[in-house]
């Protein structure tokens, strides 16, 4: 199922609704039946994020371990959205994700969800499938998710920049409170073996470093030509100019508002947070961050 980008433009803007006590919209609700009875196989790999924490990055990643060798044609011509087909979103006639990653010849197939731990559709726990979860720091997650808003149409209106600081901080943003979702993945971590938890921060500050882990846990071995080769493509500036890769095919998005891909940093949060925020933030931050284990940094 091919998407046609000038097709796809939502009539309006969605509203915030309280979905089983988690913020969505409906675009990610209205396929729910057939979301949870999706029939995962073992061997796939669902990659799993809060939004803008790095799934396409990862996505790219995992596709070029896989495939960049065998199907280098995949590169050129289809774009990631399709290679790594979003499980939850449902935007009829144009998309469902279910039906494109059914749809996926590629074994293993490759799904992406933004869903808290609790909404992953069980069958992905039944087959025991590999799982790959990418964590963000809060403030730098929280920028890159108030630019993708303001460009992206099938996503409640932003507001300004204050206004968003407040509903981050109160968890009322699509998926959820940031807090419940990067915590309720670690817990999982501990009694699911096969969940790979990575850091963004860690990704930029050493990508081949974090490449090597990866494929520690999948169990690849790439030749270190093909490593080489392959941090060099998703280097953010090269994922950036890729049409492939960069969200510039689907016509939701205004790149003239922002681009998908915006700068892809530690630390950029410096630049939106004025120092009352920084500090009334981290206040907040240290009464609903209760695990001591799971540390973050919002720096390199």
């Amino acid at each position: 199922m091919s998407v046609d980008p000038d097709k796809l433009q939502p009539p309006s803007r969605p509203e915030l609704i309280d979905f089983h006590g988690v913020s969505m919209t409906h675009y990610f609700t209205d396929n729910w039946e057939t979301v949870q009875n999706f029939q995962a196989r073992p061997d796939d790999i669902l990659i799993a994020t809060y939004p803008k924490a790095g799934t396409t990055w990862v996505s790219y990643i995992l596709d070029l371990l896989y495939f960049g060798q065998t199907m280098p044609e995949r590169q050129t011509s289809i774009p990631i959205y399709e290679r790594v087909p979003f499980l939850e979103l449902f935007a009829p006639p144009l998309f469902s994700g279910t039906d494109l990653a059914e749809g996926l010849s590629t074994s293993p197939r490759l799904i992406k969800t933004h869903f808290p731990v609790q909404f992953v559709p069980k069958s992905f726990w039944e087959q025991n499938c590999r799982m790959v979860y990418v964590a963000r720091n809060a403030k730098d997650n929280m920028v890159s998710y108030f630019h993708f808003d303001r460009m992206n149409g099938v996503e409640p209106d932003p507001g300004d920049w204050s206004n968003y600081f407040q509903k981050f901080m109160d968890g009322k943003l699509v998926f959820g409170p940031w807090y419940d979702h990067v915590s309720g993945w670690w817990k999982k971590k501990q009694t699911y073996s096969k969940l790979h938890y990575m850091f963004f921060e860690d990704l930029v500050e050493d990508t081949g470093r974090e490449i090597d882990k990866l494929c520690s846990f999948l169990g690849l071995s790439p030749s270190a030509e093909e490593k080489k080769q392959i941090t060099g493509e998703v280097q953010f500036d090269n994922m950036k100019k890729n049409d492939m890769a960069n969200y510039s095919t689907i016509g939701v998005m205004d790149f003239k508002v922002s681009p998908f891909m915006r700068k892809g940093k530690v630390g950029d949060w410096k630049n939106h947070f004025t120092m009352a925020q920084s500090e009334q933030f981290d206040e907040d931050y240290r009464k609903k961050m209760r695990d001591p284990t799971l540390q973050f940094r919002t720096e390199i």
